[in-house]
């Protein structure tokens, strides 16, 4: 019984331990590999998200002091535009706001600013979008000109725009101050919609989704929306 006790392990035993051990480590490894992938793409969607947010909040912060020009007359006083152009899935506007903020100091700039949105090509991945916002500092005879290009978002696959008529109480694929429609007055508020595409966490790796961001941002300087004969309140 002593003799049996002290015996080790064969090498047949030690071998198949060792095949144990390395069949545990190659699934640990591919579980690992598995959780670090999925975490990458959960991340992804989250940063997708977060830049839809930041998005909303940089373009609302500029709707709502969206402004037309009431005195043209003035010396250096130049007109100001509210024009959106339906495009399909990828909309344009520019427009005159007091949402400005300087980043230099000191530097000849103040609350008023041009803003043009628009989506074009991203430069490093010609399959997806880049949704831009130009910001010119400078109120001048070219709203839709000037400034630099700074990209929001990328990977953006829908961009679109609707405007609510104060006046009519109905809502236009397209606005414009300079037009016949809705001539020198702004829209009561503009329904914005973001589609951004990220990975299928649960697919796979060339799958992605898309994900819509919706938001109706109020223009605090536009004209109140005309009441009902029938509305509570009215004469």
């Amino acid at each position: 019984m002593t003799r049996l006790a002290r015996r080790g392990l064969t090498l047949i035993e030690i071998m198949v331990a060792m095949a144990i051990m390395a069949l545990i480590g190659s699934i640990s490894a591919g579980t690992l590999a598995t959780s670090i992938d999925a975490l990458e793409i959960m991340e992804d969607a989250g940063g997708s998200s977060r830049s839809a947010r930041i998005v909303m909040r940089r373009i609302t912060k500029s709707l709502e002091l969206a402004y037309l020009t009431p005195n043209r007359t003035a010396v250096n006083t130049y007109r100001t535009v509210f024009v959106g152009k339906d495009e399909g899935d990828e909309d344009q506007i520019w427009f005159a706001t007091l949402g400005h903020q300087r980043k230099i100091r000191d530097s000849r700039e103040c609350d008023q600013a041009e803003i043009t949105l628009f989506m074009d090509d991203d430069p490093d991945d010609k399959d997806t979008k880049v949704l831009f916002m130009r910001e010119s500092p400078r109120i001048d005879q070219y709203p839709d000109k000037g400034g630099r290009p700074m990209p929001l978002a990328r990977g953006v696959s829908r961009f679109d725009l609707r405007y609510l008529d104060g006046t009519t109480g109905e809502w236009r694929d397209e606005w414009d101050t300079e037009g016949s429609e809705t001539p020198g007055r702004l829209p009561r508020a503009v329904q914005i919609v973001i589609e951004i595409t990220s990975k299928d966490p649960n697919g796979d790796e060339d799958d992605v989704i898309t994900t819509p961001y919706v938001r109706t941002v109020m223009l605090a300087m536009a004209d109140t929306q005309t009441r009902s004969v029938f509305a509570k309140g009215n004469g």
